[in-house]
């Protein structure tokens, strides 16, 4: 299912390398996102320069997200992830626990953009080579339309 994201409120706690690769995919699709981490990375700050990204420079407190329809848990400590997904679970907003792939209403698909296509390609959060091996492919198909 593709789902019209340019409007919505898409939070990301964290700014390491995983959380990284999902706002990029995210800024794509999304008209901002804002992401939540205490320091972030010169690609990031560059991001937020050109108004793709707004940015909490700020540890994460559960009351950040109350008003997100779309969280994306991407800190390398387990007990914040573990906050997040609670407090989405109690405010019925969808959460993406990237250490946990059993706490996630929605996995990133590999994404082929071309033109006006968009191809997504998932494993359902198991089989991540596969999902990689099968994106290029259809990558490669899509570069000879």
């Amino acid at each position: 299912m593709f789902v019209d994201l340019s409007k919505k409120r898409v939070y990301v706690v964290g700014a390491g390398t995983i959380a990284k690769r999902r706002i990029r995919s995210l800024c794509e699709f999304v008209d901002c996102v804002t992401v939540i981490a205490p320091e972030v990375n010169p690609e990031l700050n560059k991001m937020e320069k050109a108004g793709d990204i707004q940015i909490l420079r700020k540890k994460y407190e559960s009351s950040d997200i109350y008003d997100a329809e779309l969280v994306i848990a991407a800190t390398n400590d387990h007990k914040i992830n573990e906050d997040i997904y609670r407090v989405c679970r109690e405010r019925g907003i969808l959460v993406n626990v990237c250490s946990d792939k059993d706490k996630c209403d929605f996995y990133f698909p590999g994404l082929i953009t071309r033109d006006d296509v968009v191809v997504g390609v998932t494993a359902n959060g198991a089989n991540h080579k596969r999902a990689k091996a099968v994106t290029e492919q259809i990558r490669e198909i899509l570069e000879e339309c």
